[in-house]
């Protein structure tokens, strides 16, 4: 007893000598640190009879889940009636080469990028003409074309359309500030989904005539198709017009020709999201004409009669949200994966 006393006057004596508090590692003792951000000791260096090697297994990097596919649920109308609202009752004409039609395809552009695609303007040049009895000057009109991140147009894809543009006299809320806004809706819904195909969205410019012929109009997807490499059209599976698209409580879907699968695909995808449609066979109107004629799928939704048509009355009023919805959902249900 009296050695052991000893012995501990000793240790202490010594860790006062250097400072010590009796808590502190005896001498020779490894320090033990902290790991950043755990406010813990770290755990001791592993004995050569355990190396960490061996009994450390190194992270395998976690794949990122894959997004949840798109379907009709994920569109948001308000989406499309706002952007009636801003292009018609705001901005109002946008004849295809003068300034309000500047500004509504910077304005496109903007809201397209700020959903996270990739933008580009495509230039178009348009001559002069007359326009619905007002005559019209030759001059530049551009195509916004927003591509999912990663896009390969070289691919196989969709083709999602609209036109921009209007005739000098009509504000163009139904056309077709309709037909636009329904296009943002379903690229708002498919920016953060998975679609069935990638999809690009376009604004085309100088759809409307400058002119009497079947040439004489639809200039910005023209432009489009013409600037197709022979890979880019192969890998093109189909393209939908969205024109005039805003009244009516049953939704046009239109064929360029007798037998269309680019009609079925649409009436069976209206089926599938209990959309009410009417077919409409030999409809050429539209941008989907130019893809059509030059031996690409294509086909059309809208062109419901309306009194306002290529007139001063074409006002916001006259388009209905039920129908931007309805005619939304069906998009969504076209570009969603098959369950």
């Amino acid at each position: 007893m009296v050695a052991a006393r000893g012995s501990a006057a000793a240790v202490l004596a010594a860790l006062l000598l250097t400072g010590c508090s009796p808590s502190a590692d005896p001498p020779g003792a490894t320090a033990a640190t902290s790991e950043p951000g755990t406010g813990g000791a770290a755990p001791p260096k592993s004995s050569a009879s355990e190396p960490a090697a061996a009994s450390e297994a190194p992270e395998q990097p976690v794949s990122p889940a894959p997004p949840d596919p798109v379907s009709a649920a994920d569109l948001d109308p308000d989406t499309a009636v706002r952007a009636v609202r801003h292009l018609a009752g705001q901005i109002g004409a946008r004849e295809a080469t003068g300034p309000a039609y500047a500004r509504a395809a910077g304005w496109v552009a903007r809201e397209l990028r700020g959903l996270g695609y990739d933008v580009e303007r495509q230039r178009v040049d348009v001559p002069a003409g007359t326009s619905w009895g007002v005559d019209v000057p030759a001059g530049r009109s551009v195509n916004v074309v927003a591509a999912p991140p990663g896009f390969d147009p070289a691919q196989p894809h969709l083709v999602v359309g609209a036109h921009l543009d209007t005739v000098p006299q009509a504000p163009g809320a139904e056309d077709n500030a309709s037909g636009v806004g329904v296009l943002l809706a379903a690229a708002e819904a498919a920016a953060d989904r998975r679609t069935r195909l990638p999809v690009l969205f376009v604004a085309f410019g100088a759809e409307e005539p400058r002119g009497p012929t079947d040439d004489d109009h639809h200039y910005g997807s023209r432009q489009y198709v013409a600037q197709l490499t022979p890979q880019e059209r192969r890998a093109m599976r189909a393209m939908v017009s969205l024109d005039r698209v805003g009244v009516g409580a049953r939704v046009p879907v239109g064929s360029a020709g007798a037998s269309d699968p680019v009609q079925r695909s649409l009436l069976a995808a209206a089926r599938r999201a209990g959309v009410p449609t009417v077919a409409d066979g030999e409809q050429r109107s539209s941008d989907h004409w130019s893809f059509v004629r030059d031996g690409l799928p294509a086909a059309r939704l809208g062109s419901t009669p309306y009194a306002g048509y290529h007139s001063a009355g074409d006002v916001p009023a006259v388009v209905s949200p039920a129908q931007l919805e309805r005619v939304g959902r069906l998009v969504l249900a076209w570009l969603a994966p098959p369950r």
